[in-house]
């Protein structure tokens, strides 16, 4: 299921929801208990909330965060995919279906994706986009660093939402 860029109600966020958020964001592992020490709550307390930003849908899961080089895919690649006419959807298909592209979003613009590759040579990523060039055009950029990793936006304070 697609993710979408805003939930069907923007959530208020106070300093402690704040708090917990940034701690889960940070370790999502961390125990409940460790968690309402840091946050200056009961363990329970500390519960309940964790329980209600879930059912607003801030929290929208726990993950783990690998290091695909220790996996062996020593590149990333971003590539913009710009279907042919008539074929945007076996290209949207397509996309979902090869393991390696890791991130797609559809854009606006010159092409109608962007998406991130894990990869393990360039000759891997020659294979990969041989399977998409028969329907699309595609540019490549090798990513050499990453110098802004992915982060939480903002966590708007309660006024700040009401503006």
């Amino acid at each position: 299921m697609p993710k979408r860029l805003s939930p069907p109600a923007v959530a208020s966020l106070d300093a402690i929801d704040r708090a917990i958020v940034a701690a889960l964001a940070d370790d999502a592992r961390i125990a409940t208990s460790e968690l309402a020490r840091q946050i200056g709550l009961s363990a329970p307390a500390t519960a309940d909330r964790v329980r209600r930003l879930e059912a607003q849908g801030v929290i929208a899961g726990f993950t783990v965060e690998l290091d695909p080089r220790a996996l062996g895919y020593t590149l990333q690649a971003i590539v913009r995919v710009k279907p042919l006419p008539g074929q945007l959807h076996l290209v949207e298909e397509l996309l979902r279906r090869i393991p390696e592209f890791v991130e797609c979003d559809k854009v606006t613009g010159d092409d109608c994706f962007i998406c991130r590759l894990y990869l393990r040579t360039i000759e891997h990523l020659d294979g990969i986009l041989s399977k998409v060039t028969e329907r699309a055009e595609t540019s490549t950029a090798i990513v050499k660093s990453t110098p802004v990793p992915r982060r939480l936006p903002p966590l708007v304070e309660e006024e700040e939402s009401r503006r």
